[in-house]
């Protein structure tokens, strides 16, 4: 299932954009217009059910939070499991940490030590709602494969092009972008 430019325009005019959020200058994009459109929700949980649906995935990863939303909902309807990739000291057991460079500073994101081992080589994807300067996706492709685990590809709804995330997440893994802003 290829989406037209229509189905793209439809996903695009159910997100909502406001201005100079969380700064001047920025174009925020908030997706909770598009969660709370049932129309525009089922429509994209559909596509990505039907994209996915053929790769014999083991594994959905989410990265906090908004792609806890993505990758719950595609999990449950590929029948598959769900993993949260997490800001530091929000999961309980050992994790792996990744740390990852912002604009002034560091971060770090962790998954459980012990996330993938019932599996051999298990096959993830990775997903969130937005990918811009790719750091986060990075650091969560990163933690992927040092918990060793197969990524498969890393999907997100919107990719702000002009940031060049995505090109670097690729050289990592393929990538899939639904909405290229």
């Amino acid at each position: 299932m290829e989406l037209t430019q229509k189905d793209k325009e439809f996903l695009l005019n159910s997100i909502r954009e406001i201005n100079d959020f969380p700064q001047p200058g920025i174009v925020f994009r908030d997706i909770t217009t598009l969660l709370n459109n049932k129309e525009a929700f089922n429509f994209l949980m559909k596509y990505l059910k039907e994209r996915y649906k053929s790769y014999n995935l083991d594994f959905i990863a989410g990265i906090e939070s908004r792609g806890f939303i993505f990758g719950a909902a595609l999990a449950h309807a590929l029948d598959i499991r769900f993993v949260p990739i997490r800001k530091k000291g929000k999961l309980p057991y050992t994790t792996i940490p990744e740390k990852y460079s912002l604009e002034y500073g560091f971060s770090e994101i962790e998954i459980h030590i012990d996330t993938f081992s019932e599996l051999d080589n298990p096959k993830v994807l990775l997903i969130d709602d937005l990918i811009a300067t790719g750091g986060t996706a990075i650091a969560a492709a990163n933690l992927i494969k040092q918990a060793k685990a197969n990524l498969v590809e890393s999907c997100f709804i919107i990719n702000l092009k002009e940031l060049q995330g995505s090109k670097e997440l690729e050289k990592i893994a393929p990538i899939h972008c639904i909405l290229n802003l």
